[in-house]
């Protein structure tokens, strides 16, 4: 059974910088399609960054210049670098992971329903004051 955890959550003034993580375990991500999405209070949830198996990424229009996703295949560990928050970046954020992901049924993007993925991190408090 895969377990995703991520962490790295804080709180930061606008303009400043947080690193995420979250670790994969259990379970041999081969094709995949993993990524970041949050939920800020009173909104649905939301994907923000996704890095396939192939080291493909796409942004949300919204942190496009801002967030930077990466992995590190050898840990197991997928990043969200977050540089110049701003408040409106307030929400918890979640790692999670499709899987059974192959680009003939969809392609991985920010947009992908959030059905698909197999697996969900436990989620880490981001807080940007201003």
């Amino acid at each position: 059974q895969g377990q995703l955890v991520d962490s790295g959550g804080g709180s930061v003034q606008s303009g400043g910088s947080l690193r995420l993580s979250c670790a994969a375990s259990g379970y041999t991500f081969n094709k995949y399609c993993m990524g970041w999405f949050r939920q800020a209070p009173g909104q649905e949830r939301a994907g923000v960054a996704v890095i396939d198996s192939d080291g493909g990424t796409s942004y949300a229009d919204s942190v496009k210049g801002r967030f930077t996703i990466s992995q590190d295949v050898a840990k197991n560990t997928l990043y969200l670098q977050m540089n110049s928050l701003k408040p409106e970046d307030t929400a918890m954020y979640y790692c999670a992971a499709d899987v059974h992901y192959t680009s003939q049924h969809y392609l991985c993007r920010p947009s992908v329903s959030q059905e698909r993925m197999d697996y969900w991190g436990n989620g880490s408090l981001v807080t940007i004051s201003s």
